[in-house]
Order: C-alpha cells, then structure tokens, then sequence
C-alpha cells in the first residue's frame, strides 16, 4: 500500500540523487543522465518500473496466495539455473511482482531467506534504453555493478544488478527495455 509506494519511491530518489551528485563534465559534456535538467545531452534514459522482487520461502504456497486469495494473473514457475533461483510472475498491470525462490546450492536467495527466514522484497527492477550505455555511465560515477557484463534475465533480456551500497540500501537491477 501506502508505505510500500513511499519505499519505492525513496529508493529509486535515493538512487537518482547519488547519480546527481556525481555529474561530470570531461570536454564541456554533461555525461550523468539520471537526472539531467533540460539542457543535458542525455546518453540513456530510466525508463519503467518493471518488476519488485520478493524472495519467497514457499514458492507454491506464495503463488497461490496471489493467484486464489487475491485473483492475480500468476505465470507458471520458471527455472534460471544460470541465475540461481526459480520465479514466477504476478502481473499486475502497471507493473508486475517476481516471486523468487532459491534453485541449486549457490542461490543468491537462499543467503537472504536465511538473514529473512519469512522472505521480503529482494530487489527493484527498472528499465533502461541502454544497457551498456547506463553502465558505462554508473561505472564513471562510482556506482558499481555486480557483473561485468550484462546477463541474459528471465524476460530473455540483458540485465544487471547494481551494489546496493551505491543505491541507498536498495538492490537495483536494470533491464534492456
């Protein structure tokens, strides 16, 4: 509800202002994008919230939870082995909830349900126009990604997740639109 919004919209502010705070200038050119007044060359634009992830202990019974109990539009489980986890999608029309579920011995989710033993929010995703370009540019402004490279995320698009320590406490991962 109410104090979820307030979270999100906190988080992705948090993660704007440390981007804001670190514009640079190399050759008169304006190289930070995320928040850029009207006369900013902008290299690549936020786009979408795409999905909030919640890490899960039960993956069936939170699948069922949102599907019988709340009438939610619930996708079938999807194995990432490549990722280390098991998902299903809740969409919800503006947006969608990725219910994650820890998949083989060296899940990311399996440390934090063992810190969150109920599960809880993971992660936020949102769009980026461009990748490469959003990473090139966090990378000059101090905010690490945790890959080198994209990776290919469960839309089968490329993603990549940025430390949350340079995101106000907030995991962020971006996706190619």
């Amino acid at each position: 509800g109410h104090f979820r919004s307030l979270f999100l919209r906190g988080a992705v502010l948090s993660f704007a202002r440390r981007a804001a705070t670190n514009i640079s200038i190399s050759n008169g050119i304006k190289t930070s994008s995320l928040v850029c007044s009207n006369n900013q060359e902008k290299l690549w634009k936020l786009g979408k919230l795409n999905h909030v992830a919640i890490a899960v202990p039960d993956l069936d019974q939170a699948s069922t939870m949102y599907k019988n109990v709340l009438g939610a539009d619930v996708s079938g489980v999807l194995d990432l082995p490549e990722h280390g986890v098991s998902t299903v999608f809740v969409n919800l029309g503006n947006s969608k909830l990725e219910l994650l579920h820890p998949l083989g011995e060296n899940s990311p989710i399996a440390g934090f349900l063992k810190k969150n033993t109920s599960g809880g929010i993971h992660h936020i995703c949102i769009e980026v126009d461009d990748i490469k370009a959003a990473m090139k540019d966090l990378k000059e402004h101090k905010i690490r990604a945790l890959s080198p490279e994209p990776r290919i995320g469960a839309h089968g698009k490329p993603v990549v997740f940025l430390h949350p320590k340079d995101c106000g406490g907030v995991l962020v991962e971006m996706e190619q639109a």
